[in-house]
């Protein structure tokens, strides 16, 4: 049996997919889907695994004391205000969110039908869950253009998206490591390069 089997069915070839904070990747995935291609968006499943998953609810409680869920759901603002002070503890943090993120995408990819599914999330290769897929794409854009896009859709100064770009890995580093990667400048068109990965590596 090959890699990537099971004994009914083969298990669909899983791709990620990545970039940069303003960077378009979420635009790029919603074109995955049009495509009939299924779309695991990472950031949103942890989200809700922390409400959701109650070994994770534990250990984040630990971390952040009892002030870490307000009611049922997590208590972003008490936890953001820790984290943005604290890199330490944001790594604690994310050491107990990816490693059950990865278990649920793996676990949803399993009931997948289609021949590959797409992996979104922020942080592929800082998380690890790189080394679980088969391929990444990565979706890059100017650097003013990605500020721009940030500013608009959070309402935030210049200054605070330069510090969430400082905070990430850097772009050029990023785009190396990645098989494939998707221009999103407003110049190229997004859909025909969707299209050429679509079609050379898994139409069939």
């Amino acid at each position: 049996m090959k890699a990537g089997e099971s004994p009914g069915r083969p298990i669909p070839l899983a791709v990620g997919l990545t970039g940069g904070i303003g960077s378009g990747k979420t635009v790029v995935a919603k074109i995955f889907e049009c495509l009939g291609v299924p779309v695991y968006y990472a950031d949103n499943e942890a989200k809700r695994l922390m409400n959701e998953d109650p070994g994770l609810r534990s250990e984040i409680i630990g971390l952040f004391g009892e002030k870490a869920y307000s009611s049922t759901e997590l208590n972003r603002k008490h936890i953001s205000s820790i984290v943005f002070n604290d890199p330490g503890k944001l790594a604690r943090l994310n050491a107990l969110v990816h490693p059950v993120t990865i278990r649920d995408a793996e676990e949803w990819r399993k009931k997948q039908t289609t021949p590959y599914i797409i992996k979104e999330a922020a942080l592929l290769f800082e998380s690890g869950a790189s080394k679980a897929l088969d391929k990444v794409i990565g979706v890059s854009a100017p650097l003013e253009l990605r500020i721009r896009r940030v500013m608009n859709r959070d309402l935030v100064t210049r200054d605070e998206v330069l510090k969430r770009i400082g905070s990430q890995m850097d772009e050029k580093e990023k785009m190396g490591l990645c098989d494939y990667v998707i221009v999103n400048d407003e110049v190229q068109f997004l859909v025909p390069q969707v299209l050429k990965f679509h079609q050379l590596h898994f139409l069939y």
